[in-house]
């Protein structure tokens, strides 16, 4: 049974900087794309950022580009989402989610923000960014 596990979360200053991590159980973690989205109370869930299943290619949402870095240690099944200069609106709960970078004919990025095309999810890590 595939367990996926976020840690790193926390109550950070505007300004400030945290380091999220997921870790991802049996599976074969170099043939998932992994992505990390996140939900804010009473918005949708979106996607913040997605890395291929060998760390090559990577995308952000516009809003957190320059500021978060998202990267893979396959030898370790890890993810990692480095966020610097967070921003209270930022603030929400952090969810890490894989899907197999197997997908036939159709391009392994495609589509990454769309929650429903990720076969496993974690139980998120709570980000709070204060003012």
């Amino acid at each position: 049974q595939v367990h996926v596990v976020e840690s790193g979360g926390g109550l950070v200053q505007a300004g400030g900087s945290l380091r999220l991590s997921c870790t991802a159980s049996e599976l074969t973690f170099v043939d998932y794309t992994m992505a990390w989205f996140r939900q804010a109370p009473g918005k949708e869930r979106e996607g913040v950022s997605v890395i291929s299943g060998y760390g090559t290619l990577s995308y952000y949402t516009d809003s957190v580009k320059g500021r978060f870095t998202i990267s893979r240690d396959n030898a370790q099944n890890t993810l990692y989402l480095q966020m610097n200069a967070l921003k209270p609106e930022d603030t929400g709960l952090y969810f890490c989610a894989a899907r197999s970078r197997h997908r036939g004919t159709t391009w392994e990025m495609a589509d990454w923000v769309v929650a429903n095309t990720y076969a496993y999810w974690g139980q998120g890590t709570q980000v709070t960014v204060s003012s």
